[in-house]
């Protein structure tokens, strides 16, 4: 694959200085090195320590990513939500882990992705998951199809500027209309998945914003500030509104979702690629939609 950016510097700059500037990593710079990609300036290859003095063309090309022999391609079916040459995001329905396990290797997100590319004939078979969902929350899960775009996601999560949105259904009424929760989250001592509020655990920021009220339960549109696992449905059990349906978290059970009533609905970062932020939404699933009414 291949990039091309303009060295807009007025002073003298090496052509490694200029990569990082755009997001390439160390580690990626160290791959086109040593397997078989190029660095070029004006169409001849040099080395990433080459000076440039303004005005030259900057290309990087990347070897081809060879995919996982440990990952099994799937043939089941994949909604895509959106695909260009550098990012693919699927809406992943309840029930299905993002990534392998040991009880679950060859039927997840990543197994179907995997064999889409192949399906495909792309190049890049490397299946770069960035953004997971527990197996039974629904919506939008981000892969990147190469290494670089892998990179820039990273980075963005990092610096927390990723804007992701979910709605929930939670048990009881909100006082709130508009609230934060705010409360460190760490593993519980018990148990090997659970998660729990701890002084020992990492900063954890959730925002919600009440759509609906019901009886016994609430419809809250809520946004990750941080990432951690099992975060909403950690930060809503402590306050005493677990999830209708997380039965994890001691949630009240419905006849009309056999599963925690969570669902990602939005996806919002920006894309260097097209130099524009890149917005993605995926519609409530029929599970939920009954249990709010519509």
């Amino acid at each position: 694959m291949r990039f091309m950016w303009t060295n807009t510097a007025t002073e003298p700059i090496k052509v490694k200085t200029v990569l990082f500037e755009h997001g390439v990593t160390r580690s990626l710079l160290k791959k086109v090195k040593f397997h078989g990609g190029a660095i070029l300036v004006n169409g001849r290859a040099v080395l990433a320590i080459q000076l440039l003095t303004g005005g030259e063309t900057v290309t990087m090309v990347t070897p081809d990513e060879i995919g996982n022999d440990h990952l099994g391609p799937s043939t089941l079916p994949l909604n895509i939500l959106y695909e260009d040459r550098d990012y693919l995001i699927v809406n992943k329905p309840a029930g299905v882990a993002s990534v392998p396990a040991h009880r679950l290797p060859n039927n997840t997100l990543a197994n179907r992705v995997k064999g889409y590319y192949q399906a495909q004939h792309y190049d890049n078979e490397v299946v770069h998951i960035t953004t997971r969902l527990d197996r039974d929350t629904s919506g939008i899960v981000l892969f990147a199809k190469h290494h670089f775009a892998h990179s820039i996601i990273d980075r963005q999560l990092k610096a927390h500027a990723m804007r992701k949105m979910y709605l929930a259904v939670v048990s009881g009424s909100l006082v709130a209309d508009h609230g934060w929760l705010d409360q460190p989250i760490g593993r519980a001592a018990d148990s090997f998945i659970k998660r729990t509020i701890t002084p020992t655990g990492r900063a954890s920021l959730t925002e919600y914003w009440v759509v609906k009220r019901l009886p016994e339960m609430t419809v809250v549109r809520v946004r990750l500030h941080t990432g951690r696992t099992h975060q909403i449905r950690v930060h809503f059990a402590h306050a005493g509104h677990p999830l209708i349906g997380d039965e994890l978290y001691g949630g009240p059970t419905s006849p009309l979702i056999d599963r925690q009533a969570l669902h990602c609905m939005q996806l919002q970062f920006y894309d260097p690629f097209i130099e524009a932020d890149l917005t993605t939404f995926a519609p409530l699933p029929p599970d939920i939609v009954r249990l709010i009414g519509g």
